[in-house]
């Protein structure tokens, strides 16, 4: 039975590092994107503990070095936030800094290097949320955009596993009609042994995240035929997707 991660093995300790601040969406939308990013593979460093006005200490510096890719979670507290205040340092952002100016009143370089990183954040492209009707369809987006990056970074080798696989692949890819409203089935036939699942993996993993959905369900013909297969494939296909 294929396993249900969509994600490649890293070269990085960790694929993101999510940082928010706890209060505001600690318990609603930071767990479920915690859990979604859980569900695909996506080893996530999620730091709870951190509070108002902390420094980050060295082993979150590291976890940060160590990450493919750092996420951050804009609001009040860093939620359902406009991204013009962060980068403008208005409404509350605003408010907030006018009080770090008194605690940091000896120290202006670094509050100064703080209000040029967050402009620097928000000016980069992102997920706002007032653009999604459902916080789950924000972390569905989310979560695919990121499993493209990670297998941007990270391609899989499989020149290593079956010489000439990669364009077989490129072949089938031409077969499958990116883009196209119609359904496709493509069938990949051959004696055992010569690697057909490898290059369906293969076009699966450079596909997958493009698509609303998507599943690899390996070796369904042995499976179903043990007791209880069916429904094992059934469950492996819900959780996949869901």
């Amino acid at each position: 039975m294929a396993s249900s991660c969509s994600y490649s093995p890293r070269k990085t300790k960790y694929d993101v590092f999510l940082i928010f601040r706890g209060e505001d969406t600690h318990d609603n939308f930071t767990s479920h994107f915690y859990s979604a990013l859980s569900q695909k593979c996506i080893q996530t460093f999620i730091d709870d503990q951190l509070n108002r006005g902390d420094e980050i200490s060295q082993s979150l510096v590291y976890a940060i070095e160590s990450s493919a890719i750092s996420l951050i979670i804009f609001s009040e507290g860093f939620y359902h936030v406009d991204p013009s205040d962060v980068r403008n340092q208005t409404g509350p952002f605003g408010d907030s800094f006018s009080k770090l100016e008194e605690r940091f009143e000896e120290n202006s370089e670094k509050l100064k290097s703080w209000r040029n990183a967050l402009k620097e954040a928000a000016s980069l492209s992102g997920f706002h949320s007032q653009n999604f009707r459902l916080e789950s369809e924000l972390i569905k987006k989310a979560v695919n955009h990121i499993l493209k990056r990670l297998a941007e970074m990270s391609p899989r080798n499989y020149t290593n596993q079956l010489v000439g696989v990669e364009s077989r692949v490129k072949k089938i890819e031409s077969l499958l009609g990116a883009g196209s409203k119609y359904v496709y089935t493509l069938g990949i036939w051959g004696f055992g042994g010569i690697g057909k699942t490898t290059i369906a993996r293969a076009i699966f993993d450079k596909i997958s995240s493009n698509l609303e959905g998507s599943c690899f369900l390996q070796n369904v013909r042995e499976e179903s035929q043990r007791p209880g297969g069916l429904a094992h494939l059934r469950q492996e296909l819900f959780f996949q997707n869901y």
